[in-house]
């Protein structure tokens, strides 16, 4: 009779286990299909249908408060009394500047899922972020990119709160830094590695600007430099004939350009900016660039990376040798600016299949893909992690640029809206 007591009391205590553990994965399409068919879904879906101009409203004003990298902090402050206003508890701004606030699950294992979008955008300070509108076509820097993700994270918290929705696992809503250029991810690097949430993510989503279509499921790895050339200097005119450093850079820079690289696994490099030098009639003291290196595959991005600092050696050698060093010689200094790692996550894994019941689900065709994202982080230490879109079709484009648009058509975005939400209520166990 123990034996038989204790058979069963395992038995439940494996039952609850695996429901508990993220059993959906097992019928993603069936699990979806409850959750979309379920009294709090539908509430949800109309809350976010019947708030969306404070949606977009919140979208506007987080867009037109500037945040270049490394100064998101007028914006992270707007950002926490969104999120206290919808209902977050433990609102946290960490020792980095990542601002996140949770919402408490009903079978807590003390692991967390978390949403992210990005607080920072690539515009300098000084940058016109001001929204100009033209019909439901709005145009602002950084407003696809990723500004509009993070008022959709809180109209996501509203309208689950509205609903009275509950969920298996505790979700972490988080504006998050440093995801684009120098910024490095650092955001990132920080919440995975060093934070006080550090092995405590079961599972992460990034939510970006796109199209619902899209799932990134590979981590594109970069690497980045800043290559200066130094010399002697000197008078343009009375000084001729001596080593030029701005000689050494145009040398690396041409030789750079011929380099061969794969279409797959898709590799590419660039140089984005350059700069030095005094005046017209002056040979530079020094000059510089900056190089970025992108590959799926590490091994190839590693090729390009080694034959970057063969071809920036090489240059400097040979404009010692072309001119007179009398004055002194050309160095070279390469440093390090950005680091991102390459990762991925199987497209069978029960991570992508749940994204992809959600997205068909809500009419959605998914594509799966590569891209840098603060997905790279998690993707590279081996948590599962994804990046998805929460716009409708079409509906953004010019990301980087000053005229960056969103169309804000209700439909449109509220169809990618809900497939994201569906994708967040399945991974998370919505019950």
């Amino acid at each position: 009779m123990k034996k038989s007591m204790r058979l069963s009391a395992s038995l439940a205590a494996l039952s609850l286990a695996f429901i508990t553990s993220g059993a959906s994965a097992a019928d993603p399409k069936a699990d979806v299909a409850r959750i979309m068919a379920s009294p709090g879904f539908k509430t949800a879906t109309a809350t976010m249908d019947k708030d969306y101009d404070r949606y977009v409203a919140e979208g506007v004003k987080l867009t037109e408060i500037p945040a270049p990298d490394f100064k998101e902090q007028v914006r992270t402050k707007e950002y926490e009394k969104m999120l206290k206003d919808a209902g977050l508890a433990d609102v946290t701004t960490d020792s980095e500047g990542n601002i996140y606030g949770i919402r408490k699950g009903t079978h807590s294992d003390g692991k967390y899922i978390v949403v992210a979008a990005h607080l920072d955008t690539v515009f300098p300070e000084g940058t016109d972020v001001k929204v100009k509108k033209q019909g439901t076509r709005y145009n602002a820097p950084g407003i696809g990119d990723d500004t509009f993700s993070l008022a959709a994270l809180v109209a996501f918290v509203r309208a689950m709160n509205t609903a009275g929705i509950k969920t298996r696992d505790d979700i972490i809503f988080m504006g998050d830094v440093g995801e684009e250029g120098e910024g490095d991810l650092h955001g990132m690097r920080y919440l995975f590695t060093k934070g006080p949430l550090k092995d405590k993510v079961k599972a992460f989503m990034s939510v970006e600007g796109g199209s619902a279509n899209g799932i990134t499921t590979g981590g594109v790895g970069s690497r980045r430099y800043r290559v200066t050339f130094s010399g002697p200097g000197g008078h343009s005119y009375g000084a001729f004939g001596l080593v030029n450093p701005m000689y050494a850079l145009g040398q690396a820079a041409a030789e750079f350009s011929h380099t061969e690289v794969p279409e797959k696994p898709k590799t590419t490099f660039g140089i984005g900016v350059i700069g030095g030098g005094t005046s017209v009639n002056s040979i530079p003291l020094s000059v510089w660039m900056d190089i970025d290196m992108r590959s799926e595959s590490p091994e190839e991005l590693n090729k390009v990376e080694a034959r970057m600092f063969k071809i920036m050696n090489d240059s400097t050698e040979a404009e010692n040798k072309a001119r007179s060093t009398k004055e002194g010689k050309i160095t070279v200094d390469i440093k390090k600016i950005g680091d991102r790692p390459a990762g991925s996550i199987d497209e069978k894994s029960p991570l992508v299949q749940e994204a992809t019941a959600a997205v068909v689900a809500n009419g959605f065709k998914p594509g799966y893909g590569f891209g840098s994202t603060d997905s790279n982080i998690p993707m590279s230490l081996g948590i599962p992690a994804i990046t998805i879109g929460k716009n409708g079709p079409n509906s953004g484009g010019r990301a980087h640029s000053l005229d960056e648009w969103l169309d804000v058509a209700k439909a449109p975005m509220l169809q990618g809206m809900d497939a994201c939400l569906t994708v967040i209520l399945t991974v998370a166990g919505m019950e």
